[in-house]
C-alpha cells in the first residue's frame, strides 16, 4: 500500500519547461487553459501516487513572474448556485477562495471572467462584490449557433463583442473552479481581440487527464472516465493525431468533437492552424513521470471502485441514475476488478453484520485492516479512527484512549446545551477531545502523532456518513467509500 510509482519532482521541471517552450513558440504570449484542479488536484495524487497536489502550483511558481491568473465562472453556474462536491462550496464561493489562494503565493490574479453573462439578480450582486473588492470583472456573452456559426462566432457580433481581458504578462493561465465554466471559448476569444490589436499570441492545453502517451484502456486513463461520467466524457484515440502523425494518442471526445470547429476559427482568426490534432493542442507531461506501472495501476483501481460507490451514492440522493451506474461497472469490467478488490469493505460490512449496527474499517500503510463499531458513545467513522491511531501507535487494544469522563460531558454538552439529538460523537469530536487529553496523557499524544500516516489510506463505512465525518476523513488523507444507504429512515439528513 502507499507504493510511489510517480516522479513529482521530474514532472514539475518537464512541465514547465513544456509551458515556456510553448509561450517561445507563439512569440511570447500564450493563453493556457489549465483543465482539473490547481491547488488540490486530489484525483492526480490518487491515482498517481506520489503526485503531490499542489504540484501544478509548485510548476507555475517557477514562471510566476511571466505568468499571470483569470478566473472563469459561467453565469448559469452563479444562478443555480452549483456546488463543487469535493469542498462543498458553490462556484462564486470557490472564485473568492482561489483569488486568496493566489494572493498568498504570489501569482498576479488579473480578474475574473463571467461567462454566458445575461442580466440576473445573482450573477450581478456577483459582479458588484467582486468590484468593490477591487476585482476586474470581465463579462462574455451566449453567441448564438455556437459553436457552429463560425461566420458569426469570428466576428464583431461574436467574439468581439465579449469584454476584452487587460493582460501583461505573457503566460495567461485560464482556470475556473470547476468543468463547464467556458475556459476554451476564453481563450479564442482574447486571441480574436487581440488579432485585431495586432498582438501575437496562441492557445493551449493542461490537462492531465486522460494520459495521452499510455494506452487507451489503461487504469490511469479510465480512472478518468470513471471521475467524468456526470460529463458524459469518454476516452478515444485521436483520429486526427493518427492521420497526422501515424502515431496513437489518446485523447477525450470533447476535445476531439471541437477540433474541426476549434481548427475553423483558428484559420478565421490567423489564416491558419498551429495544430494538427488536439492531442497537439495539450502540453501534458505526465506520463512521461510514471516510474512504477503496477503502483499506478494498483492506485487507479482503487480510485474507479471509489468513483463507482460515489455515483452508487449520488444515486440514492437522486442526482445520478442507472445509467451511470451502469457506465461505472462497465469502466470496473474494462480493467477487471470488481469492489472484492478493495480490502477494506468486506470487513467493515462483516462487522456490520455481527454488530447489526454500522460499521467501518480502515486500511492501514503496512495492509492490516482495523475495524469500528457503532456504541452509545461514538459512531463507526470515529471509533475506527481512534482504533487505528491505536495500531499505527501500538497501543494496546484494551486501553481506553478517550475515558468516560472526557466522552460524558461532550455528550452532555451536544444534547443539553446544543440541541443535538444523537449524543454519539463524530470524528471531529474525538480528535479535539484527543487532543486535549494529549497535554497530559503521553500516550494519548502518541496516538495524536500517529495522524501524518493516515495520509493514502483506504476506508470504507456500511452506511453513508455525516458530512462531518466524510470531511474530516478527507482532511486527514483517508480516502473514504462507503454503502448507498443512510443508517436511519428518515428523509431529511444533515
Amino acid at each position: 500500500m502507499n507504493s510511489i510509482g510517480f516522479d513529482n519532482d521530474k514532472y514539475i521541471k518537464l512541465q514547465s519547461e513544456k509551458i515556456q517552450e510553448r509561450v517561445s513558440s507563439f512569440g511570447g504570449k500564450l493563453y493556457l487553459e489549465f483543465g482539473g484542479k490547481l491547488f488540490d488536484d486530489y484525483h492526480a495524487s490518487r491515482v498517481l501516487p506520489g503526485f503531490r497536489p499542489d504540484s501544478k502550483i509548485k510548476m507555475l511558481l517557477k514562471m510566476k513572474d511571466d505568468a499571470e491568473v483569470i478566473i472563469v465562472v459561467s453565469a448559469s453556474s452563479i444562478e443555480q448556485s452549483k456546488v463543487r462536491g469535493d469542498l462543498g462550496i458553490t462556484y462564486d464561493m470557490d472564485t473568492l477562495r482561489l483569488i486568496d489562494a493566489f494572493n498568498e503565493i504570489g501569482l498576479l490574479v488579473g480578474g475574473v471572467v463571467i461567462t454566458q453573462y445575461a442580466p440576473h439578480s445573482s450573477v450581478d450582486l456577483f459582479i458588484k462584490r467582486l468590484e468593490n473588492l477591487g476585482i476586474r470583472v470581465y463579462r462574455h456573452y451566449h453567441i448564438e449557433g455556437y459553436p457552429s456559426n463560425l461566420r458569426k462566432i469570428v466576428s464583431d457580433e461574436g467574439y468581439g463583442k465579449n469584454e476584452y481581458i487587460e493582460t501583461t504578462r505573457p503566460l495567461v493561465v485560464i482556470t475556473a473552479p470547476g468543468p463547464g465554466s467556458g475556459k476554451m471559448a476564453t481563450c479564442l476569444s482574447q486571441l480574436y481581440h487581440d488579432h485585431k490589436r495586432g498582438i501575437k499570441a496562441g492557445y493551449a492545453k493542461f490537462e492531465t487527464f486522460p494520459v495521452w502517451n499510455i494506452p487507451l484502456k489503461h487504469p490511469v486513463n479510465m480512472a478518468y472516465e470513471a471521475a467524468t461520467i456526470d460529463l458524459h466524457d469518454v476516452n478515444m484515440i485521436d483520429p486526427f493525431h493518427l492521420e497526422a502523425t501515424g502515431k496513437t494518442a489518446v485523447n477525450y471526445n470533447r476535445d476531439i468533437e471541437i477540433y474541426p470547429v476549434l481548427k475553423d476559427i483558428f484559420e478565421k482568426i490567423y489564416g491558419e492552424c498551429p495544430y494538427k490534432s488536439p492531442t497537439e493542442m495539450g502540453v501534458n507531461m505526465a506520463g512521461y513521470c510514471i516510474t512504477d506501472d503496477k503502483a499506478v495501476c494498483d492506485a487507479s483501481k482503487m480510485e474507479i471502485i471509489r468513483r463507482y460507490y460515489d455515483i452508487l451514492c449520488s444515486k440514492r440522493n437522486g442526482i445520478a441514475d442507472a445509467d451511470d451506474v451502469y457506465k461505472a461497472e462497465i469502466i470496473m469490467k474494462q480493467v477487471g476488478i470488481d469492489v472484492s478488490y478493495r480490502k477494506v469493505v468486506a470487513p467493515a460490512i462483516e462487522k456490520a453484520e455481527l454488530t447489526g449496527e454500522p460499521a467501518a474499517a480502515i486500511e492501514l500503510p503496512n495492509g492490516c485492516i482495523v475495524t469500528g463499531k457503532t456504541s452509545k458513545l461514538m459512531g463507526p467513522s470515529a471509533a475506527a479512527l481512534l482504533n487505528a491511531l491505536k495500531k499505527l501507535g501500538d497501543i494496546d487494544d484494551d486501553y481506553l484512549l478517550l475515558p468516560l469522563e472526557v466522552i460524558e460531558p461532550i455528550q452532555k454538552l451536544k444534547i443539553e446545551n446544543l440541541g443535538n439529538h444523537n449524543p454519539r460523537l463524530h470524528a471531529d469530536e474525538i480528535l479535539i477531545a484527543l487532543a486535549i487529553s494529549a497535554t497530559t496523557c503521553d500516550i494519548a499524544a502518541k496516538a495524536m502523532a500517529q495522524l501524518p500516516k493516515l495520509i493514502g489510506c483506504q476506508a470504507h463505512i456500511t452506511v453513508i456518513p455525516s458530512s462531518v465525518d466524510s470531511t474530516v476523513y478527507r482532511k486527514l488523507g483517508i480516502n473514504l467509500t462507503c454503502e448507498p444507504v443512510y443508517a436511519t429512515k428518515k428523509l431529511y439528513h444533515k
